[in-house]
C-alpha cells in the first residue's frame, strides 16, 4: 500500500479531517507536489552575490524603505531598533538578517485532503494557477471581465489536473461581485470545490482575517495556531515603499501564524533600475524588509520570500513579460534565497501574448524554466497567464497544465539503476532488432515517457484527415470543456458547509454592498 492509500484508508478522526474524501474510489490525482532530482542553477560567483547583498543593505540603511498607512508596524519597527524619521524607515546592516532568522526554512502547508498537503521549501516544487487576472478570454466568447463562474470553473479545472498542486488564490477577479464582499465567496470556492491547499484574501486586513476564519472553520482554531493552512500573497509597492494594506494583511496572516508571500513587483525601467543588477538589490531589500516585519508579529511564522522581475518596451512604456533578462535574473534571486534559507516563490508562465499561440508558449517556457532553475519551491501563475496578467485563459490553462505535467519528468532528472541500465534489454535484443516488444518495454512502457494532453504526434495525413487540422488552441478549448463536464467535486462535511455558508451570509449582511 502506497504512502497516499494508507493515508486516504485511514477513518478521519478529528474535527480538521472532517469533510475529508470518504470515497475509495476518489483517489488523488498525481504527486501533492514535486521533490527535484535536478540541482539548481547558480550562475553568480560568491564575490558578486556579496556585492548586491551590500547594495541591497546600502538602500536600507542609506535610502530606506517608507511603511505608510500602518502605524503598528513603524512601531514594531521602533521597538526593533530600525531608525525611524516620519515614515521612511532605515536599518543597520545586519539588522533584518538577524531578524527574518527565525523564519522556517520549509514548512507544511496543510490541505483539505491530508494526502495533498504541500511541502514548501528545501527541494520542493509546488505548481499553482495564476493569480489576479481581472479579464478571462476563451476561444468562444473571447475576451471578457471575469465571473464568479469563471472562478469556480478555474478551481475545478486546476483540481481536476494531476499536474498542479495547489488551488491558487484569485485565480480571477469575479467582477459581477462586490469588491467588500467577493473575498468570501472566492475562498468558500476553493473550499469547496477542491480539497487542495489555498489562498486567501490580502486587499484589507479584515478581508485577511476572514480568510483565515473561514479557514478555521475548516480546519479548527487550535491546529490553525500550529499549522499553516492558508497563503496571503502581499506586493510591495515598489520602489520602496510597503503601504498599510499590504503590511496590515501580512501582519495578519503572521499574527494567525500563516504564511505570506512577500512579493515586489519591478518593471525595470519603471519601478527599478534597468540593469539587472540593481532591480535585483532593490528587490531583495524590499523583500527582506517584508519578510522580517512577519517576524516581528509572530517569530517563527512561516513566510515565503517571493520575487517577480519584469522588463519593459523602453519604446513605448509597455510590460514585457517572458523576456530573458528577468528569466536570468531568477536565477540571482534563487541564490540569494538559499542564502537567507527562506522558501521562494519566483517567476511563472509569463506571457504579454493576447491569444494562446505561439508567442504565449515561447515566453511561458522562457520564464518558466527560469523557475524551474532558480529554484523556486511554491511558482505561482503556473497556468493561464495571457495578456501582461490582465487576462486568464481557458485555453492557455490547459496548454499550460500539460506543460507542468512535462516539467514532472524533467525534474525527476535521470535514474541509474538496473532498470533504467536496460542491460536485459541488449541482451535480449541483440544488434540490429528493436525494443518495442522487448521484455523491457513492455515492463516500462506506462511509465517510461510523460505523455501529453493536447499536443498531436501523429503523421500529418492522420493529423488532417482524422482530427481536423486543428492546432493545440482547439484542442485545448475541446479539453478544457471536457474536463469541467467530468469533474467531481470532493465530498465537504455539510456541517462545515452550513457554517462557512451561515459566517459568509452574518459578513455580508454587516454592511452594504461596495464596489470599489
Amino acid at each position: 500500500m502506497s504512502q497516499t492509500d494508507a493515508v486516504l484508508d485511514q477513518e478521519p478522526k478529528t474535527r480538521r479531517e472532517r469533510g475529508k474524501r470518504r470515497d475509495p474510489a476518489a483517489r488523488p490525482l498525481g504527486v501533492p507536489y514535486i521533490v527535484r532530482n535536478i540541482p539548481t542553477y547558480d550562475i553568480l560567483s560568491e564575490e558578486s552575490l556579496l556585492r548586491i547583498e551590500a547594495t541591497g543593505e546600502r538602500i536600507l540603511a542609506e535610502i530606506g524603505i517608507e511603511f505608510r498607512d500602518d502605524q503598528e508596524a513603524l512601531d514594531l519597527w521602533r521597538k526593533a531598533g530600525a531608525k525611524i524619521d516620519g515614515l521612511r524607515v532605515t536599518f543597520d546592516p545586519g539588522m533584518l538578517l538577524e531578524i527574518v532568522s527565525t523564519a522556517p526554512a520549509t514548512f507544511t502547508q496543510h490541505a483539505r485532503n491530508p494526502a495533498r498537503n504541500v511541502e514548501i521549501g528545501g527541494r520542493n516544487v509546488v505548481f499553482s494557477p495564476a493569480y489576479g487576472s481581472p479579464f478571462v478570454m476563451d476561444l468562444d466568447r473571447g475576451r471578457r471581465y471575469g465571473t464568479i463562474e469563471d472562478f469556480r470553473n478555474f478551481i475545478k479545472l486546476a483540481y481536476s489536473s494531476p499536474w498542479l498542486h495547489h488551488s491558487g488564490g484569485t485565480i480571477c477577479e469575479p467582477v459581477d461581485l462586490p469588491v467588500n464582499k467577493r473575498h468570501l465567496d472566492m475562498v468558500y470556492s476553493h473550499l469547496k470545490y477542491s480539497d487542495r491547499a489555498f489562498m486567501g484574501s490580502v486587499t484589507a486586513e479584515s478581508r485577511a482575517e476572514e480568510s483565515i476564519d473561514m479557514a478555521r472553520i475548516v480546519f479548527g482554531r487550535d491546529f490553525v495556531d500550529a499549522n499553516c493552512v492558508i497563503l496571503g500573497n502581499v506586493n510591495v509597492n515598489s520602489p520602496l515603499v510597503w503601504d498599510g494594506t499590504m503590511t496590515k494583511a501580512l501582519r495578519a496572516y503572521a499574527r494567525a501564524n500563516q504564511a505570506a508571500v512577500i512579493v515586489p513587483f519591478i518593471l525595470g525601467g519603471a519601478m527599478g533600475p534597468v540593469t539587472n543588477a540593481g532591480a535585483i538589490a532593490q528587490a531583495w531589500a524590499e523583500t527582506l524588509a517584508g519578510c522580517a516585519l512577519t517576524q516581528l508579529e509572530r517569530p517563527g511564522a512561516p513566510v515565503i520570500f517571493g520575487n517577480f522581475l519584469s522588463s519593459m518596451s523602453l519604446r513605448s512604456g509597455s510590460p514585457t513579460f517572458g523576456t530573458p533578462e528577468p528569466a536570468i535574473g531568477s536565477m540571482v534571486v534563487g541564490q540569494l534565497a538559499r542564502r537567507l534559507k527562506l522558501p521562494l516563490r519566483c517567476a511563472g508562465n509569463f506571457s504579454n501574448s493576447k491569444l494562446p499561440d505561439a508567442q504565449a508558449m515561447q515566453e511561458g517556457v522562457m520564464s518558466m524554466m527560469s523557475a524551474v532553475h532558480c529554484g523556486a519551491n511554491f511558482i505561482l501563475h503556473s497556468a493561464g497567464f495571457l495578456d501582461g496578467l490582465l487576462s486568464m485563459s481557458y485555453e492557455k490553462f490547459v496548454m499550460d497544465m500539460d506543460f507542468c505535467g512535462a516539467l514532472h519528468s524533467y525534474l525527476k532528472g535521470v535514474e541509474v539503476d538496473d532498470n533504467a541500465l536496460a542491460m536485459d534489454a541488449f541482451q535480449e535484443v541483440g544488434p540490429g532488432s528493436h525494443f518495442l516488444g522487448s521484455g523491457h518495454t513492455l515492463r516500462n512502457y506506462q511509465t517510461a515517457f510523460w505523455d501529453t494532453e493536447v499536443s498531436d504526434n501523429e503523421p500529418f495525413e492522420k493529423w488532417s484527415e482524422e482530427g481536423g487540422s486543428t492546432d493545440m488552441a482547439t484542442r485545448a478549448n475541446k479539453r478544457w470543456k471536457r474536463m469541467l463536464d467530468e469533474y467531481q467535486a470532493p465530498p465537504l462535511d455539510e456541517a462545515v458547509d452550513e457554517e462557512l455558508l451561515d459566517f459568509m451570509a452574518r459578513k455580508k449582511a454587516d454592511t452594504a454592498d461596495a464596489w470599489h
